[in-house]
């Protein structure tokens, strides 16, 4: 049996009971936890929170998720893609693990438009024309609009477009 990582939807802020209930149970696990620094009025604490909140991630066979999702009724689901259980590379998992034994107070964003997205601009003068994202950068992307046969390129704000393609979604982590 091929075991591979997965990720388990918990209830809200069970990560942590969940990660232990696997762990009491010899099922290898994953709970990302992140440093973060709390300032309360009267001292400031080293917390250790969730980096992707209701996520727990398992290495386990396809043939064992069934049994570890009975593990406890705090996990709701195990993660699918196309209709069967979303693999997590191993690449991943690792990166994740040295990210966050290198830095602390890290924060997820998520990123709503990609490299050859194809987008709408919603406002300011180039509105409702069509484009290919070619760059994405801070708070901006660059944008080719085909006009007369000429390449237009545009820097357009991320809040004044909508992806029109939705290549990356099924990547996502839904339950």
């Amino acid at each position: 049996m091929e075991k591979n990582w997965y990720a388990a939807y918990t209830r809200s802020r069970c990560e942590k009971k969940v990660a232990a209930l696997f762990s009491k149970r010899k099922i290898e696990n994953y709970c990302p936890l992140n440093r973060i620094m709390r300032q309360w009025s009267d001292r400031k604490k080293l917390v250790y929170e969730p980096l992707f909140t209701s996520y727990v991630f398992i290495h386990a066979s396809e043939e064992e998720l069934y049994s570890i999702k009975q593990v406890t009724t705090d996990v709701i689901n195990i993660v699918y893609w196309l209709g069967k259980p979303a693999v997590i590379k191993d690449a991943e998992i690792e990166a994740i693990r040295s990210f966050l034994n290198e830095y602390s107070n890290v924060k997820l964003e998520e990123d709503f438009v990609r490299v050859s997205d194809k987008v709408r601009v919603l406002n300011g003068p180039l509105m409702n024309m069509e484009g290919d994202i070619i760059a994405v950068e801070n708070n901006k992307v660059k944008l080719l609009l085909p006009s007369l046969g000429f390449m237009m390129i545009a820097e357009v704000r991320k809040s004044n477009i909508e992806v029109t393609n939705y290549p990356y979604q099924v990547n996502k982590l839904v339950s």
